[in-house]
């Protein structure tokens, strides 16, 4: 529906669809037609680190692994390393190597969930095509090898997950000090058996996507394609990092602003403004103030902080996809790019985790009590940099908990994006079915995880209406649940 907004035109996009949760969009045009102002309302609470508040930190890795039912494995992680530093535990090179391999097969299955389920829709079928069969299914009907191969790549990652955690949802195997069970020799050779075939899978969807690129020239120009820092975890070396190590933040020429941060000391470079329109907060890089220091994280992000990922085909991908940038590559459709890419690298560097010896080493756990009373933990999920911030009494209860997510952090480049495709693509003069999938699609670029629940099967209710400067109504269109279109 529309809403008056200081005497202007309102566009208002509500829910937005294919995205983890529910948000609506506002696009306000002024007298002349000209898009004023546009917003990305999360309009949800849900309150976690509110109710964390008295359980114990041991507790904080099952706890917050409730939070996503999509990427459930960075919040156990995140939590996890936190708890760590509770413990103030160095915890056993063999648990390291495993909750690294269970991060990348994270990674990958979240990728192949964003990247072939939610956006390959219009990717491969149009952003015009139609509402009805632009979706998975009329995926897999009009192109099934690639649903397949979607398919095939988030399996392999999911059953990499369940074979370490004991199942592919809020497993609990990692805690403060370690993981809770060794790898045996048998399951890590199941796990190098799967892995040759998603090399291949991924090999083949990256080529396929670089051809097409040329095609998308268009979205490459608007889709978020502006300047802002970029930032990443990255090893002592440089290269690309997922699990630990310390923070570097680009600009857009690719310069690096500030290197070798500490993650534990986030919140003195990293603020959080809010907004009276939106319950999700907006992080920005203190140095440039608010909100001029907006800054992107994420698959984009790592790429452009990283030299080098470490494995020799991510390699030379890397090389070939800072190509698509005069310094750093800016263009917030190069998220898609920037998935495949990672999902490549995940399958390389699992490959090389699981043959080192000691990956089945039996001791996975350090044993001690509360040695801190603060602690950060920082981790790399999929949509981009994890931090879990808690302070405990001496007993280990919670009095205090900070969790700045990866979305949050996207927060004010996702408004820009939705301008700049609300500028390009919307006519005032009504409102179109190809153009509101563009700026719906702008987000799904994002891959944003608002509630952190799973979708339902189908497609969700949307009414746009558009308003003149009077308030009387000039255009609606209305999306029903099974994606046939009236208006």
């Amino acid at each position: 529906m529309a809403e008056p907004h200081n005497g202007s035109r309102t566009i208002r996009i509500d829910p937005v669809t294919r995205i983890e949760g529910h948000a609506k969009i506002t696009i306000h045009l002024d007298d002349a037609g000209r898009v004023a102002e546009a917003r990305f309302h999360v309009a949800e609470f849900r309150g976690f680190e509110k109710f964390c508040e008295g359980r114990s930190f041991r507790e904080m890795p099952a706890i917050t692994s409730r939070i996503c039912g999509i990427c459930p494995v960075s919040h156990l992680l995140c939590s996890a390393k936190t708890g760590d530093g509770i413990l103030a535990v160095e915890i056993p090179r063999a648990a390291v190597l495993l909750r690294r391999v269970m991060n990348l097969a994270q990674i990958m299955q979240s990728h192949a969930l964003s990247f072939f389920h939610l956006s390959a829709p219009d990717l491969y079928l149009g952003f015009g095509g139609d509402p009805a069969a632009r979706n998975l299914f009329g995926l897999v009907q009009q192109q099934p090898e690639l649903a397949r191969a979607g398919i095939r790549l988030r399996q392999v990652g999911q059953q990499i997950i369940e074979a370490l955690g004991g199942r592919r949802i809020h497993s609990v195997w990692a805690v403060p000090g370690g993981v809770v069970a060794p790898l045996s020799a048998e399951t890590r050779d199941q796990l190098l058996a799967m892995l040759p075939d998603a090399l291949k899978t991924a090999r083949a969807i990256l080529d396929d996507f670089k051809r097409k690129l040329p095609s998308f020239t268009a979205e490459i120009e608007s889709f978020g394609d502006f300047p802002t820092l970029f930032l990443g975890l990255v090893s002592p070396d440089g290269s690309i990092e997922h699990y630990d190590g310390v923070l570097r933040m680009v600009d857009e020429s690719g310069a690096v602003v500030a290197d070798r941060l500490d993650p534990a000391e986030y919140s003195t470079f990293l603020g959080e403004a809010v907004e009276d329109w939106s319950y999700l907060k907006f992080p920005y890089y203190r140095p440039r103030g608010y909100p001029g220091g907006v800054y992107r994280v994420g698959p984009l992000a790592r790429l452009n902080v990283a030299q080098r990922c470490g494995t020799p085909l991510a390699d030379a991908e890397l090389v070939e996809f800072k190509q698509h940038g005069d310094g750093a590559v800016l263009s917030s459709f190069h998220f898609h790019y920037a998935r495949l890419v990672e999902i490549l690298y995940a399958v390389e560097r699992m490959k090389d985790l699981l043959a080192e010896p000691e990956v089945l080493s039996r001791r996975v756990i350090a044993e001690a009590g509360v040695n801190r009373n603060e602690a950060v933990g920082c981790s790399e999920a999929p949509r981009g940099t994890l931090f879990h911030h808690y302070k405990v009494d001496d007993d280990g209860l919670l009095v205090w908990v900070d969790l700045l997510i990866a979305t949050g952090q996207n927060n004010l480049a996702m408004n820009r994006t939705i301008r700049q495709v609300a500028e390009r693509f919307l006519d005032a003069r009504g409102v179109s079915e190809e153009a509101l999938n563009r700026i719906e699609a702008g987000i799904r670029a994002y891959d944003p995880c608002l509630s952190c629940s799973t979708h339902a099967v189908g497609r969700m209710p949307m009414i746009v209406q558009l308003y003149d400067a009077a308030g009387v109504l000039i255009d609606e269109r209305r999306r029903n649940s099974d994606g046939t279109v009236h208006g």
